[in-house]
């Protein structure tokens, strides 16, 4: 499995990467179990330190991580600006509120006294897609980290670039090793480290085949797993719609980041009173826009 960087727009490989190897993947998920067994017991306030740190870095280098976005997954360059914007901001909520989100809770039974509490549950392991490339790994990553879980990231073989930075990003804000890595792993490495007894659990967000592969691997293993996949959103259009205010939506819901998006626009269904004004301006509308550098 190659993890490498092609410009969609010209079709250019920039950088090869070396694929982990099982000697380097050992050592990857010894070093975050045994830095999970120091990193659960420290307290909400250094971890949000260095939470709020790393998101403080990426507001402040906003086009040193928006670039390579848009070089390896073709995103336009200001949708990519905004991606870095808003992983910060969610690694920033974290930093804020995580404390507050899992402060225990006290209970009022009939008799007795109870109490719920959350805890850390130990290393996770996410697997992650290109789409997106800092905002799935931030909402996957900033919660858990701040929960005092560590994680492994499998991200996208098309996006080595963005997943290296993100894993940098963590070890300047000040994380242990551990806290955070980046794996650049194959499928079978893949099924390896979920049966590994290590990991705690296992987060996806993909396409439903590698859905079905990685939720079957977890249930065999009795782990908690979350799958985010794809899907199939209908775009509804009613007789009182204001056509052209829907066509410009339309547009926007169909092609924000180049469509790829997991709840773009993919179904349009217009009853007949509106369907052919719909159909005829929403045409119009995709035939004017124009493939360029991004």
């Amino acid at each position: 499995m190659a993890y490498q960087s092609t410009n969609p727009f010209d079709g250019k490989v920039i950088q090869t990467f070396e694929a982990t190897t099982d000697a380097q993947l050992e050592t990857a998920m010894a070093s975050a179990a045994s830095c999970f067994k120091t990193w659960r017991h420290i307290l909400f306030p250094e971890r949000a330190r260095i939470a709020a740190k790393a998101a403080a870095i990426m507001h402040a280098r906003i086009d040193d991580f928006a670039k390579p976005i848009t070089l390896e997954m073709g995103k336009l360059i200001e949708e990519s600006r905004g991606e870095v914007k808003l992983s910060a901001d969610i690694i920033s909520y974290y930093a804020k509120n995580a404390e507050n989100f899992l402060k225990a809770e006290k209970l009022n039974p009939d008799s007795g006294e109870a109490m719920v509490e959350n805890t850390p549950i130990g290393v996770l392991f996410g697997v992650e897609p290109w789409n997106f490339p800092y905002y799935q790994l931030a909402r996957f990553a900033a919660p858990n980290i701040m929960a005092g879980n560590v994680v492994l990231v499998k991200h996208a073989e098309i996006v080595p670039q963005c997943a290296a930075l993100f894993e940098k990003l963590w070890q300047e804000a000040g994380a242990p090793a551990g806290v955070y890595t980046n794996l650049r792993i194959t499928h079978d490495q893949v099924s390896r480290v979920i049966d590994d007894p290590r990991v705690m659990g296992v987060a996806l967000t993909g396409g439903v085949d590698a859905g079905r592969i990685v939720a079957r691997r977890a249930g065999q293993n009795m782990k908690k797993s979350t799958m985010e996949l794809g899907g199939n959103d209908a775009f509804i259009i009613l007789d009182d719609a204001d056509i052209d205010k829907t066509v410009k939506w339309a547009v926007w819901a169909r092609m924000n980041n180049n469509g790829q998006c997991c709840i773009a626009g993919k179904r349009f269904i217009a009853v007949e009173a509106v369907a052919d004004e719909f159909l005829a301006k929403f045409k119009t509308a995709l035939s004017a826009l124009k493939p360029g550098d991004p």
